[in-house]
């Protein structure tokens, strides 16, 4: 079955067309920085790359020229668009109802707009993704895969905010959960690294958004971040954990009405907000240089990395392993070694060599004699979209 993977973002487009369920990558590739004159676009085969600057203003365009890639004569690696069997979307929001793979509908699509109120950066552009999806590749089943979903499993006594009870049992406002999808792929390949399969595991994701989950025999039981992707640790431009009455200072006092505040803690703060930087390569060269914003900014972020930890050592009742994933977390070293520092009292020891090498495969950083085990785990989402797509079209076949 072929299977082509859509993580359509705010500014961004990343695709992966797979053989399944052999695993296989056809082709793979992302278009960077949408609505820009100078969008970056790349498309790689095992015989052919392409590297391209050019204007992409819309998804739209991103997605035509991923689709004339795809189906080129000389570099494309199918004929026509009907060869592609089914599409997986990744989708930030599921709310309460929408948390297995889901084949999409109209009220598929009518639900995810719906939750746009509660995940604005993220669902409006993976709506968008799935009808384009559905334009361009009309014989494909449309296959959505929501990021909440493995959260899904958050007992009560985590996921429920102390406020009166009908907002949680009419209005849904509860912990959800994020970056669902990667950390149910890191945390099972942790499992079988560790070949222990009763573990207790936090997972790290560390991007551009930021996010940990507390992860018990492989079942989510907490997370970092909420009823919307915002609070937790601190991110690329939103604020993370804060005192609500903050909010309520800006407006009362400070006189910033709602949108202003909904941009300033969303898209002002965070590591930009620090620093003037939202790029943790550019924030560590100028920590090298002495710029006391971006050295602060670093300690701040690990400080809050280190908090989470703790907490859930705690709830958890002990600590197997601690595992870094996702752009930030597998390839800083430096905020890796902030995190892990001074940790004796949980048994963290990191291996300084270890840390600093580079490689592609899921690998070990922590000191023989550590009783946590440190780990890097490349994320894979598209493998993990793909392969919950291919299942939920098999079962749909199998059924019928």
């Amino acid at each position: 079955m072929k299977v082509l993977i859509i993580n359509s973002g705010s500014s961004s487009i990343k695709y992966q067309l797979m053989l399944m369920p052999a695993e296989q990558i056809v082709c793979q590739g992302i278009v960077e920085r949408i609505g820009s004159q100078e969008a970056i676009f790349t498309y790689k085969t095992d015989k052919d790359e392409v590297n391209n600057t050019l204007p992409v203003m819309n998804h739209k365009a991103g997605l035509k020229l991923i689709t004339n890639l795809l189906v080129d004569p000389k570099i494309g690696v199918i004929k026509n668009a009907s060869e592609i069997d089914a599409v997986g979307h990744r989708v930030v929001h599921g709310g309460n109802t929408l948390y297995k793979a889901t084949i999409v509908d109209k009220q598929v699509k009518d639900k995810i707009n719906e939750l746009s109120a509660l995940a604005p950066l993220h669902n409006p552009h993976n709506l968008e993704g799935i009808v384009l999806a559905e334009k361009f590749f009309g014989n494909a089943k449309q296959i959505t895969v929501f990021d909440t979903a493995f959260h899904h499993t958050i007992p009560e006594k985590a996921s429920k905010y102390a406020m009166p009870n009908e907002f949680f049992d009419e209005h849904g406002i509860q912990v959800y959960g994020f970056h669902g999808i990667s950390h149910k792929y890191v945390t099972a390949k942790a499992i079988d690294y560790l070949n222990k399969q009763e573990s207790k595991i936090v997972s790290i994701h560390l991007g551009n958004g930021c996010s940990m989950t507390a992860v018990h025999n492989g079942i989510s039981v907490d997370h970092s971040l909420g009823f919307t992707p915002s609070n937790g640790l601190i991110m690329g431009t939103r604020s993370g954990d804060i005192d609500h009455a903050v909010i309520f200072y800006l407006v009362d006092t400070l006189g910033y009405n709602l949108d202003e505040v909904k941009t300033l803690l969303t898209r002002k703060s965070g590591m930009l907000g620090l620093t003037g930087f939202t790029d943790l390569r550019d924030i560590q060269a100028e920590a090298e240089k002495g710029n006391k914003n971006c050295l602060l900014a670093l300690e701040m972020n690990a400080y809050r990395i280190k908090k989470y930890i703790g907490a859930y050592a705690a709830a958890m009742n002990g600590l197997d392993a601690v595992l870094f994933t996702a752009g930030i977390g597998e390839n800083s070293s430096l905020l890796r070694e902030m995190v892990c520092r001074n940790m004796d009292f949980l048994g963290m020891q990191l291996d300084s060599g270890l840390n600093v090498i580079r490689n592609s495969d899921i690998r070990e950083i922590s000191t023989t004699t550590s009783k946590v085990k440190i780990l890097v785990v490349p994320t894979n989402e598209e493998l993990e979209i793909a392969k919950e797509a291919y299942s939920k079209v098999a079962l749909s076949q199998k059924v019928k």
